[in-house]
């Protein structure tokens, strides 16, 4: 069987001009499961791994409870679910078990107390533990929720590592303003998940909903982009761009050929990558410079090491009015990666002690964003701005936003690019 994922290429300009020098080319790739699997459903391994220290005392950790037992709501007996509790010392609240009796499960949510302080890592362990206590294949997922700063940060950095071995990725959400937002980036690149912020306890319910309704769609697994290219062409970058703007890099396989790891397509999602190549002259004249082709399995239906394709062509112009056509979906995207590269730099720069190096490159980068009408972010990092004129740091509420909001400016309606 095959036709459960579908991959379509679209280039940000048509055509290139026939020169002598080399260009760069922008290709955007979809990577999408099919209806075919649109109503399969996959079992779920899901520890939800929680702060409740006395900072989480109020609304935070009543948000907390409502959150968990909805997220609850949608598993049923096929899925396993573990919660484990911390703040100094770590609590298993719910053993690794199957969603038999869910109104007894809420009911011990329902009991969670604030108190003492944050010790993570002990954390992240017995979740990790509880997880592995189940073999039947189920995906496998933990949301860490925390609100404050935690000691023995390499030990998170360790379990993390553990979790991206174990095939669990974490998402590492920090709620407030107190937490440390590197560390929770890191948890989540090294497990293979991510991480965000919540900007205000109303939105962890949305989020706890969210992890596990993407893991039960994702019935496409262990998927792998190969990208195959012809001599002159380079790659120079690959883009996640949806849900998040994330440089995912690549593997040489041989002199031209590279392949990117997408490991799980979420139904209704699936993947957008934006790849930067690096193409040499070429006289007048249409050619294929290269494939896409994506590996993947199916469990659930018994499927692996299925297959999809799609060709890569440029086209090699001098007709002026022929260069100036450009696709001005993808032209948008493209801008949308520099301004976040931008942004990158930019907090990078200030990280080092170049304030002023980093304050230019913010400034370019509101200029961007206000391009493409992303006024919210704009006006958070012009008051950043403003703080680092005056005083030389970024606020602790701002950088979040930056380094969070940033990656969050590509949209699905963004990705409206007719067929071709």
């Amino acid at each position: 069987m095959s036709g459960e994922v579908h991959v379509r290429a679209t280039l940000a300009r048509p055509f290139l001009a026939a020169t002598t020098t080399a260009q760069v080319a922008y290709a955007l790739i979809e990577v999408q499961p099919t209806q075919v699997l649109a109503r399969v459903r996959v079992p779920v391994n899901v520890s939800f791994v929680l702060d409740r220290s006395g900072s989480m005392k109020g609304e935070k950790i009543e948000r907390v409870r409502q959150a968990t037992s909805m997220a609850i709501d949608r598993l049923d007996r096929q899925d396993i679910v573990s919660v484990v509790t911390f703040d100094h010392r770590t609590e298993v609240l719910i053993p690794a078990s199957p969603v038999q009796d869910s109104r007894s499960i809420k009911d011990r949510i329902s009991r969670i107390r604030d108190a003492g302080g944050t010790r993570i890592a002990p954390a992240l362990e017995r979740g990790l533990r509880e997880i592995e206590k189940d073999r039947s294949g189920a995906i496998r997922r933990m949301v860490l929720l925390t609100d404050g700063q935690t000691e023995h940060e390499a030990d998170c950095l360790r379990r993390a590592e553990d979790a991206g071995r174990m095939g669990v990725p974490i998402t590492a959400l920090g709620v407030g303003k107190d937490w440390n937002e590197d560390l929770l980036i890191e948890i989540g690149n090294r497990s293979g998940g991510t991480a965000d912020q919540i900007s205000h306890p109303d939105q962890i319910t949305t989020y706890f909903q969210n992890t596990v309704q993407q893991a039960q769609n994702s019935a496409v697994q262990n998927s792998v982009m190969n990208l195959r290219l012809v001599q002159g062409v380079t790659p120079r970058a690959v883009w996640q761009v949806l849900p998040m703007i994330n440089n995912l890099g690549y593997q040489p396989i041989s002199e031209r050929d590279v392949s990117v790891p997408l490991g799980e397509l979420e139904t209704g999602q699936g993947r957008t990558l934006l790849i930067e190549l690096l193409v040499d002259p070429r006289a007048v004249g249409s050619y294929r410079v290269g494939q896409v082709e994506v590996t993947y399995d199916v469990p659930v239906l018994g499927l692996l090491g299925e297959k999809a394709r799609v060709d890569l062509l440029l086209t090699f112009t001098a007709d002026q009015a022929q260069l100036n056509q450009v696709n001005p979906s993808v032209m948008n995207i493209v801008e949308k990666v520099s301004a976040f590269k931008l942004q990158t730099r930019a907090l990078q720069d200030i990280a080092q002690g170049d304030v002023q190096g980093g304050t230019q490159k913010l400034k370019s980068a509101v200029t961007r964003l206000l391009s493409q009408g992303e006024l919210e972010l704009a006006e958070t990092m012009q008051k950043e701005i403003a703080n680092l004129e005056q005083s030389g740091q970024l606020s602790s509420e701002g950088q979040k936003t930056i380094k969070f909001q940033g990656r969050k400016t590509v949209r699905l309606s963004d990705i409206d690019i007719p067929q071709q």
